[in-house]
């Protein structure tokens, strides 16, 4: 006997230009922290000893937010295979979140052909992951919105990294401005929207509480790894089953 439930039908793999401008709008939001963000990296650039070439060529083709900052913290004038090592696998892990981030909206995204998933994902960030979960869940299905943001995003990142590095040319010390800081309230911004109360804050303090007591114990950048692996195994164990 047939099931009388009717399966929903598969929505069309939308990618306009209206969609495009509709995540450059919800996005714009988001944009003078950014802003901030890409002069901060600009400076730190200045102050490691990099061109202003190599610095916009690193906002162009690395595009990778928070890791560009990390990596400039650990950046050197001589490097050992050591150092490339540690500094590849800080990247990684701080990049790893965008795995997460990619299967949460891949049932959308599965809809589209690889070179197009390719390209938009190469502009993929926290601030249109972001744009892009909440007109999901709002039953919006056109990708040019996640690929509007990301561009978006993009363009300022590059142009604000030029002002950034001369500003960081004339700062001896950006910390002393509180240019350090950019990072963490940018990201404390940026989770506010994602409050699922107070269960779902457990793995976020866990996370705070292990990185602070590790980077009190450990030299280096092992707080970033053990406090994300900390939090991601609380968060495991707290995801109620299917």
């Amino acid at each position: 006997m047939p099931s009388e439930a009717k399966s929903e039908p598969p929505h069309a793999a939308l990618l306009t230009l209206a969609g495009m401008l509709l995540g450059l709008r919800r996005v714009s939001v988001l944009m003078p922290g950014v802003v901030i963000f890409a002069v901060a990296f600009g400076a730190a650039a200045s102050a490691k000893g990099l061109s202003l070439v190599e610095a916009v060529l690193m906002s162009a083709l690395v595009y990778a937010g928070v890791s560009q900052l990390v990596a400039m913290e650990l950046w050197r004038p001589e490097w050992s295979w050591g150092a490339i090592v540690a500094l590849a696998f800080v990247t990684v892990t701080v990049n790893a979140r965008t795995i997460l981030q990619g299967a949460s909206l891949q049932p959308w995204f599965s809809r589209y052909p690889w070179f197009v998933n390719a390209f938009q994902l190469s502009f993929f960030t926290d601030a249109n992951w972001l744009v892009g979960t909440r007109y999901h869940n709002e039953g919006g299905r056109d990708l040019g919105v996640v690929l509007g943001a990301g561009l978006a995003l993009w363009g300022v990142w590059v142009v604000m990294t030029v002002p950034g590095y001369l500003l960081g040319a004339l700062v001896a010390d950006p910390r002393k401005y509180g240019i350090d800081l950019v990072m963490p309230i940018f990201f404390a911004a940026m989770i506010v929207p994602l409050w699922r109360g107070k269960r779902g804050a457990l793995p976020w303090i866990i996370a705070g509480v292990v990185a602070l007591i590790t980077v009190r114990l450990v030299d280096g950048y092992a707080f970033i790894i053990v406090g994300a692996l900390s939090g991601a195994v609380v968060g495991a164990f707290l995801d109620d089953p299917a």
